[in-house]
């Protein structure tokens, strides 16, 4: 249930590249809330969520997360955040239990508390029958799997996923998305994009579109339905009325 804190609050955040990529955007992610962000490709959502994850220095504005601000006190941000791209980075060699246990020990987490973590992650996204093979001749999916719950080993309360469910089969979204509600009903925040509309339309209490690195529109869907002029439309045709005249950014 969402509330009234914030979990994420971005005040005139900037970033350019030959051209801005993000331009001013202010954004407020409420605490304990599913929020999606939607935009065409190239409309600046990736670059949002790596400043938002540390991995990209914006050129102006302010982030907060959680309270604490993210740009003067990296450290402690990240420690309650988590970061999955669309595309996973693991360690080939090790197995999925080996791979949680070492990011737990990343984190500073007692193995005593990690191990047990590790393999209810596991199971919880159906790698149970895997977790002790090498991540080597994974599926891109079963990385994406493996990446997530190396991102969660350390419960973070913010949960940022750049397209988490690319690559994945009908089943395996299913546990990704059943392991992102349960956190979201024990108070954690997820942030996510994606392409896959109807996703966004079942899951989040929230959605914010975003152009040209701004937000154009926000809401709930019935809300940006009323914005739209249409109480009976589905989230791509709002979605489609929103951008199409938004010029996309680099």
């Amino acid at each position: 249930m969402a509330s009234d804190r914030s979990a994420l609050e971005l005040r005139g955040l900037t970033k350019r590249f030959d051209r801005p990529a993000v331009d001013a955007l202010d954004l407020t992610v409420r605490s304990g809330e599913f929020y999606a962000l939607l935009g065409p490709n190239g409309a600046g959502k990736t670059t949002t969520l790596r400043m938002v994850a540390g991995l990209l220095r914006p050129d102006a504005g302010s982030i907060s997360i959680l309270g604490i601000d993210a740009l003067a006190d990296p450290v402690a941000a990240k420690q309650v955040t988590a970061w999955v791209s669309d595309e996973p980075m693991i360690y080939d060699k090790l197995t999925p239990l080996e791979y949680l246990e070492f990011v737990a020990g990343l984190w500073g987490i007692d193995p005593a508390v990690a191990e047990p973590c590790a393999r209810e992650l596991l199971v919880s996204l159906g790698l149970e029958a895997n977790m002790h093979d090498r991540c080597e001749g994974f599926s891109k999916g079963m990385r994406q799997k493996v990446a997530l719950a190396g991102a969660l080993v350390h419960d973070p309360r913010l949960i940022i996923l750049d397209e988490p469910l690319t690559g994945l089969d009908a089943l395996s979204a299913r546990h990704v998305k059943s392991l992102l509600s349960e956190r979201v009903r024990n108070g954690c925040t997820v942030i996510m994009t994606t392409h896959i509309l109807e996703v966004a339309e079942r899951m989040a209490d929230r959605i914010g579109v975003i152009a040209a690195g701004r937000l154009v529109a926000e809401g709930t869907l019935a809300e940006l339905r009323q914005q739209n002029g249409k109480t009976d439309t589905s989230l791509e045709d709002v979605f489609v009325a929103l951008v199409d005249c938004e010029p996309a950014a680099a």
